[in-house]
């Protein structure tokens, strides 16, 4: 089993719980039309990778987000984390109306900087930052989500058990594209303009 770091403690989650087109510009961004619920899916355990991969048969492509992890049915950490994509497999499976795991639940298909304890009174003054070879690509934060963290939360937990460990992925600010050999990811969280998570991938 794959783990992430929380402080200095190893953590096992047993899945990710993600939530898709909660940034308005984001769903538009790809065509999307803007959901009234938090659209929910899952990757699992085997998905969790410390590498940032492009992909083999089919460019993967980057989705930057704020990233939870779960303990006692609590938000009590933050990271950052990259949800990797197969955008064309996502696009042919969504015009198909069938399920995403082929684009999104892939080995690989998740990337997690280390998880640092967040206060409930903070979560809705977070923010994230990428920057690709030192270029801004992506920013956003609490503010402009359509479902907030804690209402997120909720949501989950009313069809589906979490676990001590598990982690929430909050969904992407507009700016997503391809992973590209060699680029130097970046990614930021914050609270407010302070900078509370940092961590760097070279994409192999």
């Amino acid at each position: 089993m794959h783990k992430i770091i929380f402080g200095n403690t190893q953590v096992t989650p047993s899945k990710i719980v993600c939530i898709g087109r909660n940034y308005v510009d984001h769903a538009k961004e790809l065509g999307n039309d803007i959901p009234s619920e938090p659209v929910i899916f899952i990757k699992p355990n085997s998905s969790i990778s410390k590498r940032l991969s492009i992909g083999s048969k089919e460019p993967n492509h980057y989705e930057a987000e704020i990233c939870f992890l779960v303990q006692k049915g609590q938000l009590v950490a933050v990271g950052f984390g990259l949800d990797l994509t197969k955008r064309a497999t996502q696009t042919r499976l969504k015009e198909a109306c069938l399920p995403w795991e082929r684009a999104k639940a892939f080995d690989g298909a998740a990337v997690f900087s280390k998880f640092v304890a967040v206060k409930k009174e903070q979560i809705n003054r977070l923010s994230l930052e990428l920057l690709i070879n030192g270029e801004r690509r992506q920013a956003g934060g609490v503010d402009l989500m359509l479902f907030k963290p804690l209402v997120i939360l909720d949501e989950i937990t009313q069809f589906l058990s979490l676990e001590d460990g598990d982690i929430i992925m909050t969904g992407t600010p507009k700016g997503v594209g391809e992973v590209e050999f060699g680029a130097n990811f970046t990614g930021k969280i914050m609270i407010d303009d302070e900078v509370v998570v940092e961590d760097s991938w070279i994409a192999e």
